[in-house]
């Protein structure tokens, strides 16, 4: 990893310095170029590895629409179980063409299909990190995809910006490099006049209000959006995230050499552990705590766990050891963690002190709700 004063005097140094990368290729790119543009990542992916011995990942999308051409579907379908079967199809096919891409320069690859379910879940979020690693380390090429023929909130939502953005944090990469079909973030619509941002150091304030989540067509379902949010998660673990025009045939070398191509959101100084970036943003919650003031100006000034007595209110059904959102009472998530006790038991203990825990249940696990090591702030 990269000092810290890189981030003060040369933001793109940290690219320059990067040696495992994950590179994103979205079902726009695929359309267009769906044997050339595999290609041509290969093709610079194998130099990069010669040159600098680079490690990379590849997150692509494409299975839905090599899907529907092959099975004669002009319109991506709106219903899932059409979407499902061109993904069955197209997956496989998908895989080919990587395997093809990379076995022109002696590459091994890997395919590997995941859900947010496996990375929500620990155990197999360790799991998913460990057969990856070992795919680097045999020298083959993991080629990352949503498991979409089993999967239904990816295919709605089209989140292969954010698992690029996970595996990040799976493989404790330099860099995110997301492929797209224009040339980086704009200051308005590109085709209004609006201007390519060459820096974004805080998504919230220069990113999130300009970007675009609009497919205009596209058989993919992720837009500018999606690409923020990834870089903000990136961002999080402390990973450079760069949005780049993936048609550029040179576009992965330019952009780890430093040269000013496409938008790069530049990570803060601070990092968060693994293990807390996976509490955060590795798993959809499975329900809420509502907290009052107190509980909430504690936790966010003073690093305490959260107990039972700041507890206002309990939403969903979950158990011991499930990630939740932490809300204040107007509503706003602002923590997330994983929780020491189920809803029920929450349920029967809120506003409790924790001195009345066990009489409230008959029994007493610890004092806390939610222990300050499995809590983040968000």
């Amino acid at each position: 990893m990269s000092d810290a004063r890189d981030l003060v005097d040369e933001p793109r140094a940290l690219l320059r310095k990067a040696r495992r990368v994950v590179v994103k290729v979205g079902s726009r790119l695929l359309q267009d170029s769906p044997v050339g543009r595999p290609a041509a990542v290969a093709d610079e992916l194998a130099r990069l590895r010669r040159e600098r011995g680079i490690e990379a990942v590849v997150v692509t999308s494409g299975a839905i629409s090599l899907g529907m051409r092959t099975l004669g579907i002009a319109e991506r379908p709106r219903d899932l179980a059409r979407l499902q079967a061109a993904a069955a199809v197209g997956q496989r096919q998908l895989a080919q063409v990587w395997e093809h891409a990379f076995s022109a320069h002696q590459l091994v690859t890997g395919q590997i299909l995941l859900t947010h379910d496996d990375l929500g879940d620990r155990t197999r979020f360790l799991n998913a990190r460990r057969a990856l690693r070992a795919l680097i380390d045999a020298g083959a090429v993991p080629i990352v995809n949503e498991n979409d023929t089993v999967a239904v909130d990816e295919i709605k939502y089209g989140d292969n910006d954010m698992l690029a953005a996970m595996m990040g944090n799976l493989i404790s990469a330099d860099a995110v490099v997301i492929f797209t079909d224009v040339d980086g973030l704009h200051d308005g619509p590109p085709d209004a006049g609006g201007t390519r941002i060459p820096i974004v150091r805080d998504v919230e304030r220069e990113a999130v209000p300009v970007a675009q989540g609009t497919s205009r067509g596209s058989p993919g379902s992720g837009g500018m959006a999606s690409k923020v949010a990834a870089a903000r998660t990136a961002n999080r673990h402390g990973i450079a995230a760069v949005v780049v025009p993936g048609r550029d045939p040179q576009a992965l070398e330019r952009t780890l050499s430093g040269a000013d191509i496409g938008t790069l959101f530049v990570p803060p100084g601070d990092r968060i552990t693994s293990r807390k970036h996976w509490i955060a943003y590795g798993s959809r919650p499975s329900g809420t705590i509502t907290v009052d003031a107190g509980a909430r100006k504690a936790l966010e000034t003073k690093g305490t766990s959260l107990l039972p007595i700041g507890v206002l209110d309990i939403t969903g059904s979950f158990g011991v050891g499930h990630m939740v959102s932490v809300l204040d009472a107007t509503g706003t998530e602002f923590a997330r963690g994983l929780t020491s006790y189920g809803a029920d038991e929450l349920r029967a203990i809120k506003g409790c002190r924790s001195t009345d825990i066990e009489s409230a249940l008959g029994y007493k696990y610890v004092d806390e709700v939610i222990h300050r090591d499995d809590l983040v702030l968000l």
